[in-house]
């Protein structure tokens, strides 16, 4: 035999062994995973939850634990969310209308104040003082009104008897008209003098909350003070002001020229009331660096809890759909047809049946073609259904949470478990049932 025959050989047996050595392997990792994955067998059903010699449905097949809801027919509110600008009605900077000295303030700072409350008084002997004078003053002129009319009297009937001239008749009438109008003059300035005596006593324009005082008793105050007394807040009812994309303003207009557009609050926490609005009004133009479009809605704020400057988060109806077949949203499949649904039949077996979806929100969608109101869809569990699985409603876990035995403790039914010799493989946990779930309850 040659000695590139052997070589050849060689070569040929040495390929053998490492393709059997690589079959086997492969063999080896296929059966591992297959055992890994599988779940462990159910006494008296065959892996994967058939029935002996039975599918999905038949009568010995395993029913899957899903949970599932019933299809209803009802009105399905479609919402925008928008985060919002709380802001007052009305703010109103309190200052003096006079210069004098502050004499008091009839205030607490955070109280809430009607129109017409006093909140602070000025010293007003000065301006009490020009009030006396011009009541004097016409006073004064009302005596010297008197006498003219008396003397022209007088000289109208000595005119009829030629005893004084028409001129100074008409000079007299003159005199009293100018007399007339210096008492006019005169209740003006008295008009004016207790005007400014009123300005003394500086009182709230409007309902609202006081805010901190910016001046204290005996400071010398005046109209041109840029900080004021104090704030009056008006905080019920109170204003939100949002942005919503230009896309959406023909459904709000349309909203709005429906009728009045709810809008509501969306609590940061689940025990926050939930403020009830409507939409106020729509800014008369879009931005055109944002393409947005600001809205203004009111909320009586009964509660106290929407703050100006604050932010909130709004959720805006904007249409409602009458009469809809609506399901949760987490009962909607996708697949290569489009939208279907696991429909729970009579039998306990589901059905894969395709929809037609409709409008859709963040957690529900109308159904307009392929399910009925009152039929039950699965909506947790489909992954592991196909059309004709038996189901079974999950119930939830009500079992006690259990303390954890001291170290070393045997609880009753169990065998105490050595501890792992070093070096030895971790126990591995025990396989569960289909369905089944494993951790600490929370």
């Amino acid at each position: 035999m040659s000695r590139f025959f052997r070589f050849l050989v060689m070569l040929l047996v040495l390929a053998a062994v490492l393709a059997g050595g690589w079959w086997w392997w492969q063999q080896r990792s296929a059966a591992q995973e297959a055992g890994n994955s599988a779940p462990a067998a159910v006494p008296g059903s065959r892996r994967g939850g058939r029935g002996p010699g039975g599918g999905p449905g038949a009568p010995g097949a395993v029913a899957i634990p899903v949970t599932m809801t019933t299809a209803e027919q009802r009105d399905l509110p479609l919402t925008l969310d928008a985060l919002g600008t709380v802001s007052a009605l009305a703010s109103v900077v309190v200052r003096p209308q006079v210069e004098g000295q502050l004499m008091e303030l009839l205030f607490r700072e955070g109280q809430e104040v009607k129109a017409g409350d006093i909140l602070a008084r000025i010293d007003d002997r000065t301006y009490r003082a020009a009030l006396a004078q011009a009541e004097a003053k016409k006073a004064y002129d009302a005596a010297q009104l008197a006498n003219a009319k008396v003397d022209l009297a007088r000289y109208q009937q000595l005119l009829s008897a030629s005893g004084v001239t028409r001129q100074q008749v008409d000079t007299q009438r003159a005199q009293v008209a100018m007399f007339e109008a210096q008492i006019q003059q005169d209740q003006a300035a008295i008009d004016s003098a207790k005007t400014q005596l009123d300005y003394t006593v500086i009182r709230s324009p409007i309902d609202g909350r006081v805010g901190l005082r910016q001046v204290d008793p005996g400071n010398i105050v005046r109209s041109s003070d840029a900080e004021g007394l104090v704030t009056v807040t008006q905080l019920r009812p109170i204003a939100a002001t949002f942005s919503l994309p230009q896309q959406e303003l023909p459904r709000l207009l349309r909203a709005m020229a429906a009728g009045p557009v709810p809008v509501e609050s969306i609590p940061a926490q689940a025990s926050d009331p939930v403020e009830r609005g409507t939409v106020l009004t729509v800014d008369n133009a879009v931005d055109a660096a944002t393409g947005t479009v600001r809205v203004k809605a009111t909320f009586p704020n009964d509660s106290g809890r929407l703050w100006p400057g604050a932010f909130v988060n709004l959720r805006i109806r904007m249409e409602v759909i009458q009469d809809a077949v609506v399901v949760p949203l987490v009962a909607v499949q996708q697949g290569p047809r489009g939208a279907y649904a696991f429909v729970v039949k009579p039998d306990n077996t589901v059905e894969m049946r395709d929809i037609v979806l409709g409008a859709v929100t963040q957690s529900e969608a109308a159904v307009r073609q392929g399910l009925a109101p009152g039929e039950q869809v699965v909506t947790s569990g489909a992954l592991r259904l196909n059309a004709g699985s038996r189901v079974t409603p999950a119930e939830p876990q009500t079992a006690a949470p259990r303390a954890a035995p001291a170290a070393g403790a045997v609880e009753p039914g169990q065998r105490r478990r050595d501890p792992p010799q070093p070096g030895a493989a971790p126990a591995q946990p025990p396989a569960t049932a289909p369905g089944a779930t494993t951790g600490n309850a929370s």
